[in-house]
């Protein structure tokens, strides 16, 4: 159950930091106030996963989830371009995230 809730803690993070990118910088109410509701669940949700997990373990992958979602996003959401070797990056970073995931025991 924890790792369900740290999962839906990065993936909260992820919302929040496209509402944040709607919101023009803090001037759309409605982007605004989503913003602020993301990311209180996704702290909330990392908080409760750290109560288990260590935050050595919890922390890389709550942001990680983030940072390849965010990435995602940006991808398919802004038409954002990435290169050849950015990819790559990205697929390390998954690997990153799963590789600690498969190897801490928790």
């Amino acid at each position: 159950m924890v790792w369900i809730e740290l999962v839906i803690a990065g993936i909260f993070e992820t919302v929040w930091a496209t509402t944040m990118k709607f919101s023009n910088g803090f001037t759309k109410i409605v982007f605004s106030v989503a913003t602020l509701l993301a990311m209180t669940a996704s702290f909330l949700l990392l908080a409760k996963a750290t109560k288990t997990l260590p935050l050595s373990i919890a922390y890389p992958i709550w942001t990680g989830i983030g940072a390849v979602g965010s990435i995602m996003i940006g991808v398919l959401l802004f038409k954002d371009s990435l290169s050849p070797l950015t990819w790559l990056f990205v697929i390390l970073l998954i690997v990153s995230i799963l590789g600690i995931k498969l190897t801490t025991g928790h």
